[in-house]
């Protein structure tokens, strides 16, 4: 009784309320389709301090990140990899993700012969594959 005078008092009927279950419904799945979907930036696993360029070329997410610290040490997944390891950690990647452009992170205080010995080394492994430089872009 209570319910119908305050119903007739709002001017509305129990029909005229909204189901909000559908939108929310509509909404989670959005939410879980965002959640999937979104790439994720890679970390070294290794604090590099990167030298600066005035170059703004950007590389996809989806790269093969390899990190040499100030100490000269080869990170790959965030695990030390010797030299004559390389190659092969490499090639292994390349079976997971053979589209991934490979992008080697450099400390502007590690050899710059350890650079080159690992670019080498994913040269002989393909010699079409792209290697980039990160570096941080001034201005």
């Amino acid at each position: 009784m209570a319910r119908r005078k305050r119903q007739a008092a709002a001017g509305g009927s129990a029909e005229d309320d909204v189901n909000l279950t559908p939108m929310l419904d509509v909404v989670f799945i959005l939410l879980i389709f965002f959640i999937v979907t979104a790439q994720f930036i890679k970390e070294p696993g290794v604090p590099i301090i990167r030298p600066e360029v005035d170059n703004k070329a950007g590389v996809k997410p989806l790269a093969i990140l390899i990190a040499i610290n100030e100490n000269s040490e080869i990170y790959v997944d965030k695990q030390l990899v010797s030299p004559d390891e390389i190659g092969f950690v490499i090639k292994e990647m390349r079976l997971d993700n053979p589209r991934g452009e490979v992008v080697i992170q450099t400390d502007v205080d590690a050899e710059a012969q350890v650079m080159v010995d690992v670019m080498e080394a994913i040269n002989k492994i393909d010699g079409d594959t792209v290697i980039n430089i990160s570096a941080k872009t001034t201005g």
